[in-house]
C-alpha cells in the first residue's frame, strides 16, 4: 500500500533504471523477459531478475516460494518463467489486497473522474489476466490479503481460496521470500520477521527498493546484516540474503 505520490515516483525511477541500468548491476539477458516487459506492466528492478534467478537456481528444497505484493503480476510471471527455465517445481504463492492509499482524501484519482475503487479492480483484473496469459502452465496461487493477514493465516495453517477460486492449504516451511509490499520500516520489519519464522535454513529472502533511502526498508538492511543469521549474497542493487542459522552467531 503506497501513496499515489510515492507510487508515481517509484514508477518513474524504475523506468529510468530499466532504460539505463546502473553499470554495476548484474543483468540476465533473456529475450522472453524482454517481450514480457513490453506487455506486462510493473515496477521490477532489472537487477532483481538476476537475484531471483540466483535464488531459484540454488533453492535448498521444494518448499513454496512467497511473494509479498503482486500489483499487475510482472514479478510473478518472471519468477514462474525462471522456475520453468531451471525445471523448478516449487509452488509460488503471492499475496496482495491491492489497496492504494489515497493521500488526497478523495475517492477519485487526482485530476480525473476515475475512482480509486475502480483503479483497484482494474489492477487486480490485470494481474489475473497477466498470469493467465504468461504463466498458464504453472499459475501462481494468489491470496487477497495484506501480508500480516497472510502470515497469520499461514501460521494457523488455514485453508483458503485464491483469486482464481482454487483451494489452497497454507502453512509449513518456505524456501524463498520476495518482500515487495509496504516499504515503511515498520511493515518491512514485520514482513521480515514473519518470513524469518518460516524460512528454512539455506532459504533466500529478497528485499525490493532496499538501497533507496526514501523507503524505510533501507533502514532494515544493516539490522539484518548485524544479526549474523543471514549471509548477504549480493546487493544488485537491492539485497538478497540467505539464511544460515536460526539463532544469533
Amino acid at each position: 500500500m503506497k501513496s499515489v505520490r510515492k507510487l508515481t515516483a517509484r514508477i518513474l525511477r524504475k523506468g529510468a533504471r530499466i532504460i539505463d541500468p546502473p553499470q554495476q548491476t548484474r543483468l540476465i539477458q533473456d529475450e522472453y523477459l524482454t517481450w514480457l516487459g513490453y506487455a506486462n506492466p510493473g515496477m521490477l528492478e532489472p537487477g532483481n531478475i538476476y537475484l531471483i534467478d540466483y535464488a531459484i537456481r540454488n533453492l535448498s528444497s521444494g518448499a513454496p516460494i512467497v511473494e509479498i505484493g503482486s500489483f499487475c503480476g510482472l514479478s510473478a510471471n518472471v519468477i514462474t518463467h525462471i522456475k520453468r527455465k531451471h525445471g523448478v517445481k516449487n509452488t509460488l504463492i503471492t499475496c496482495d489486497k491491492w489497496q492504494f492509499e489515497n493521500v488526497n482524501g478523495r475517492p477519485e484519482m487526482p485530476g480525473s473522474p476515475i475512482l480509486f475503487s475502480d483503479y483497484k479492480m482494474f489492477v487486480r483484473d490485470s494481474y489475473i489476466r497477466n498470469i493467465k496469459m504468461f504463466s498458464p502452465d504453472d499459475l501462481p496461487f494468489t491470496v487477497e490479503m495484506i501480508s500480516a493477514e497472510f502470515f497469520a493465516a499461514w501460521k494457523s495453517k488455514d485453508p483458503c481460496a485464491d483469486v482464481l477460486g482454487r483451494p489452497l492449504n497454507l502453512g509449513g516451511p518456505l524456501s524463498f521470500c520476495y518482500v515487495d509490499g509496504n516499504h515503511t520500516y515498520e511493515c518491512a520489519k514485520r514482513d521480515f520477521l514473519n518470513c524469518d519464522e518460516f524460512l528454512e535454513i539455506g532459504g533466500f529472502i529478497l528485499f525490493d527498493d532496499s538501497t533507496l533511502a526514501e523507503f524505510g526498508v533501507y533502514k532494515l538492511m544493516p539490522e539484518i546484516i548485524a544479526e549474523g543469521r543471514y549471509k548477504l549474497i549480493a546487493a544488485n542493487p537491492y539485497h538478497l540474503f540467505q539464511k544460515v542459522s536460526r539463532s544469533g552467531g
